[in-house]
């Protein structure tokens, strides 16, 4: 097994291994030609399949099948989006309405699709619960987000808080003083899903060429080391990957920006360790820090912890990490601050990934009929769900048919160097990214120190919210 998939529990786990399919060795016309065999991608492709079978239809990978994000995430399938209600702020109540019950429906929606197909990913529709904890400052930062939630038109059915008894019931997080809780997430096995998702896809006449790295492109056009496809639909879906690739980025201000995250796995945690931290249903976790941690017990009974990474100079993905590197020691030692009962658990796999990032903090669908191009992401971490809504999205443009989805505000029809606003060029988002992160973690220190003053917790919450609104649209 290649190194890189070994170091990421999601592949290392899979029973039968990741599968290799072969390069594309010749020249070949399709209807749909789709570059990034990730969710994106594979999901597009899926309801193209089943908007209009005879559709001949062809991925190409660069890599192997969930070689980025998709298979390298936290597991969280989320009725959600990034920038969600910033997208519908100046909308009408009825398009609200509309908006929120397409997007908090995708983890029920998405899980009949698996059933169905026969996925196995180990699907888990337990809820997120977005915790106060660990230090007093997150209960304020909780119940903003609360207030927030409703001023936008989200229901107590929607997102509910839990009192600091209730929030234990379902996890015993440190300091645990309250929560909110969402039924609109599920677990999954990121590998599982993109695997098996690929196979379903395949099984329904798609073809998939892994080792495919497209160096060249045309109106109509894509060039492999060894093939050329003419396709009139050419799909891009390389997330945070294409930064390089779209020819509207060579002035070096990329419309989506990759930015790496990464995690830690425990060894098997006995019964008795998780009756002290609860997840019984598989419910997700987060808490209030701004470094964006994110947990999820698995099926096979390991605690994943996550949380935000960073960001190289030039916007390159990272897709090797070494387990020695600090970072990782970061979220370990997180790990134990979330849940103390770790204390003496071991973390077997050290992994991380490149995720990509709008510079509106907001994911987008783009189709341009008059080119044949459509793309779709910016998804801010939070793909996993959202791709399986914009690949619907993107197939319902391709085939020129109106939906609800269709006139979402985050559905933009024409070129995307005219419809999408551009990241800064080098240095100045390197130095503002280095900026946020270097303040967030100050702040999250400063916070997390129950000595701390209190002029000195103002003003790492000031410095943080500061550098959020210096990195906002």
């Amino acid at each position: 097994m290649h190194h890189d998939l070994r170091q990421c529990y999601w592949f290392d786990s899979l029973t039968n291994g990741a599968g290799a399919r072969p390069s594309l060795q010749q020249d070949i016309d399709v209807d749909i030609a789709i570059v990034g065999a990730g969710y994106t991608g594979l999901w597009t492709a899926y309801h193209l399949k089943q908007l209009k079978p005879e559709l001949s239809i062809v991925i190409l990978e660069a890599e192997h099948v969930g070689f980025g994000a998709s298979g390298r995430n936290g597991g969280w399938l989320m009725g959600e989006i990034a920038g969600l209600d910033s997208y519908l702020a100046a909308r009408n109540e009825d398009l609200r309405t509309l908006a929120y019950r397409e997007v908090h429906s995708i983890p029920a929606r998405a899980g009949e699709v698996l059933q169905r197909e026969g996925i196995d990913c180990d699907f888990a529709h337990g809820g997120a619960i977005y915790a106060a904890a660990r230090y007093p400052g997150q209960l304020a930062m909780a119940r903003a987000h609360l207030a927030a939630l409703r001023a936008a038109g989200h229901s107590e059915a929607d997102y509910r808080w839990l009192d600091a008894d209730e929030l234990r019931q379902l996890a015993r997080v440190a300091g645990g003083r309250g929560a909110i809780f969402t039924p609109h997430v599920a677990a999954v096995q990121p590998a599982k899903l993109v695997t098996g998702l690929a196979s379903v896809v395949e099984r329904h006449g798609v073809r998939i060429h892994e080792g495919s790295r497209v160096i060249a492109s045309s109106a109509g056009e894509l060039h492999t080391a060894t093939s050329r496809v003419r396709a009139p639909v050419v799909i891009s879906a390389l997330e945070g990957y294409g930064a390089g690739a779209d020819s509207a980025t060579k002035s070096g201000r990329p419309f989506i920006l990759p930015f790496q995250s990464g995690m830690v796995i425990s060894e098997p945690l006995s019964a008795a360790i998780w009756d002290e931290i609860g997840l019984a249903g598989r419910q997700v976790l987060s808490d209030y820090s701004r470094l964006a941690t994110y947990v999820q017990r698995t099926q096979d009974d390991r605690l994943v912890f996550g949380a935000r990474g960073g960001y190289r100079f030039g916007g390159k993905p990272i897709s090797s990490f070494s387990g020695d590197d600090p970072a990782f020691e970061t979220r370990r030692r997180l790990a134990r601050s979330f849940f103390p009962v770790l204390e003496q658990a071991a973390f077997t796999h050290a992994w991380g990934g490149t995720l990509g990032i709008a510079r509106r903090f907001a994911p987008h669908v783009v189709y341009d009929r008059a080119r044949g191009e459509g793309t779709a992401g910016g998804y801010t971490g939070e793909g996993v769900g959202a791709s399986f809504l914009f690949g619907l999205t993107l197939a319902e443009l391709v085939l020129d048919q109106d939906s609800v989805r269709t006139c979402l505000p985050w559905v933009f029809r024409g070129n995307s160097a005219d419809v999408l606003r551009r990241w800064e060029p080098e240095p100045l988002r390197w130095l503002g990214f280095k900026a946020a992160w270097g303040v967030y973690g100050w702040e999250e220190s400063v916070l997390s120190r129950g000595s701390a003053g209190r002029w000195h917790k103002r003003l790492a919450g000031m410095a943080g919210a500061a550098v959020a609104r210096l990195l906002s649209p």
